[in-house]
């Protein structure tokens, strides 16, 4: 089987779900890392817990997890579906899938260079009149921005890659939610191995270059 035209939608759509996934973890994982890094307070070690927890479940538990809040008889979906609202074998599902499994990852690296920014510097932009929200993308930001960055790039590459979680709440729908490593599996299952290499080539290109550009643009600046 050769890689037709319909082919690339696979492609295009695992490309504006990892883009949005890494929208939606910047702006929520942005303020929570950068709150983290710099307060401590009881229950601290159990929220972190359940922040990184997705890390080292398997993906069918966060599929089946995902299940169980947004399906049709699920804890947000039951009220969804009273609106007409149906997220399960949508790509909205696959978005959710795919934040769930790189919202860990960015949030690690993100703490992690907001930790290694010198507070004194902070400190001297207060004491300057600088307001918090100025403190923090003027100085805090810009000196985290390259831990930063390769949180970004692992998110994005995570949501790329994401297959287990995303099977189960989105299914194997040819043109609708066929990410990437569900069509490769696809592909592999029924023999269409041309179609499997081109993806695998396609998928594994791609991910190389964004790490790639990633680094360089780090020790450049």
């Amino acid at each position: 089987m050769n890689l037709h035209i319909e082919d690339w939608f696979p492609v295009i759509l695992s490309l504006r779900v990892a883009i949005l996934v890494v929208i939606m973890v910047a702006a929520l994982g942005l303020p929570l890392s950068r709150f983290m890094a710099r307060n401590e307070f009881y229950g601290k070690d159990v929220l972190e817990a359940l922040i990184t927890l997705p890390l080292v479940l398997p993906p069918s538990v966060i599929g089946y997890g995902l299940l169980v809040l947004i399906g049709k008889n699920g804890l947000i979906g039951r009220y969804l579906d009273t609106l007409g609202i149906n997220l399960i074998f949508t790509w909205y599902a696959i978005i959710m899938a795919a934040a769930v499994v790189a919202f860990p990852l960015f949030y690690q690296t993100a703490k992690a260079a907001f930790n290694s920014v010198d507070v004194n510097y902070e400190k001297a932009a207060r004491t300057l009149g600088a307001a918090e929200l100025r403190v923090f993308f003027t100085v805090t930001l810009p000196l985290a921005l390259p831990g930063v960055t390769a949180g970004l790039v692992l998110a994005f590459a995570r949501a790329l890659g994401e297959f287990g979680a995303t099977l189960m709440v989105a299914g194997n729908i040819p043109g609708q939610t066929q990410t990437i490593p569900v069509a490769i599996y696809y592909a592999v299952d029924r023999g269409y191995d041309v179609t499997a290499r081109t993806l695998v080539l396609i998928i594994t290109l791609f991910s190389f270059a964004v790490i790639w550009c990633a680094n360089r643009w780090r020790k450049n600046n």
